[in-house]
């Protein structure tokens, strides 16, 4: 059955489809020995179809898993500028698993990976609007603060696109701020920053606490787990 490469390349767990993309644009996809071009079809029954010249190939079991990234790591596979990145903190998982979706290098907390495409294209996709709890230390003034707890909570404009209000709880003081709890859907590049620069908040720490109803608990930094099945049916919406 002849597909886009990219859901192929999802499919076998190489990669997300969006990650896909990038390595399709990147020239290193090839179908038949040929490089393949962004938006190229083929048959995985039929064609040789290779990631920086492997072989793809089905999983033998799939895998899923959380990571309490660290701050100061990229959620990538590989870095080209030499800096560490999530791969090598869940090497020993026994499965090549990549990021369900990301976390951007300066925050931390949990962070899926998974070799199941399927389930990740629906975690990501917008309109299954999955859910991500943060805890965020800010600093400013409490009248300020306060002041962004409502102004978060209402919908806003980035760079163009309206987003839906966030659910934001006040949590405790800090020496010099609050820890805010923060809940969104849409999870838009470093959104929750954005958010708060446009509430004039100081963001000193991100932490990603819960994704789809899974809570990261104790997971110490570094540290990754198996999920549990009833965390992957209810990943599932099961």
């Amino acid at each position: 059955m002849t597909e886009r490469l990219q859901k192929i390349i999802s499919a076998h767990g190489a990669a997300s489809r969006r990650e896909a993309e990038r390595l399709i644009s990147a020239g290193r996809v090839t179908v038949n020995g040929r490089v393949a071009t962004l938006g190229e079809s083929a048959d995985a029954a039929v064609d040789a179809i290779a990631l920086d010249g492997v072989p793809l190939r089905e999983p033998d079991d799939k895998v899923y898993i959380m990571l309490n990234k660290p701050r100061g790591v990229v959620t990538t596979l590989r870095d080209e500028q030499g800096r560490h990145t999530v791969a090598e903190y869940v090497s020993a998982c026994g499965a090549r698993v990549y990021p369900v979706g990301r976390l951007d290098m300066d925050s931390d907390g949990l962070l899926l990976m998974t070799n199941d495409g399927d389930l990740a294209n629906r975690l990501m996709h917008p309109s299954h609007e999955t859910r991500k709890t943060y805890h965020v230390y800010v600093e400013g003034e409490p009248a300020k603060i306060n002041a962004a707890v409502q102004s978060l909570s209402q919908p806003m404009e980035i760079e163009g696109y309206t987003i839906r209000g966030a659910e934001v709880k006040s949590l405790r003081a800090t020496a010099n701020g609050v820890l805010l709890e923060i809940t969104i859907h849409e999870g838009r590049n470093r959104q929750i920053r954005r958010m708060c620069e446009l509430c004039d908040l100081r963001v000193t720490r991100l932490t990603r606490v819960n994704e789809g109803g899974i809570a990261l608990g104790n997971l110490r930094a570094g540290q990754w787990r198996p999920l549990t099945n009833e965390e992957v049916a209810k990943l599932r919406g099961q």
